[in-house]
């Protein structure tokens, strides 16, 4: 299976997304929501940044966990409690994607949400894959 990114002209070009990713394969993979959670259930990081690479590594251990790449990345959803915090560190969130994640974006949104399961917690992310 090899996704294939879509990103049509007549759009805005995509910054650390893909408009859409068209996929056939033999399994899909729903990955639940990850936050900066450790081994023992607790909240590590005090930085979005900080966060944000615990979820995503948490993500892609899932994913790996089912046998998965992050090249089988369809669709990311990130959930931010302050999304003006999100943009103004942007540029350092995608260069953790990229040495983590590498650079076959998925599609991607960003949702403000008032609060996470957890209170400290300041960025989760779920997602899906199509894996061959």
């Amino acid at each position: 299976m090899t996704p294939h990114r879509v990103n049509p002209p007549e759009l805005s070009p995509p910054t650390g997304f893909s408009h859409a990713v068209t996929a056939t394969g033999s399994r899909l993979v729903f990955l639940a929501g990850q936050t900066a959670l450790d081994g023992d259930g607790k909240v590590t990081g005090d930085t979005l940044p900080d966060q944000f690479e615990k979820a995503l590594t948490n993500l892609l251990a899932a994913l790996a966990a089912a046998g998965g790449t992050p090249a089988d990345l369809a669709r990311v959803t990130v959930y931010a409690t302050d999304v003006a915090a999100y943009r103004a560190h942007a540029p350092e969130l995608g260069r953790v994607w990229r040495r983590l994640a590498g650079r076959d974006y998925p599609a991607m949104a960003v949702i403000g949400v008032v609060r996470l399961w957890d209170e400290q917690a300041l960025v989760e992310l779920d997602g899906f894959a199509v894996l061959p």
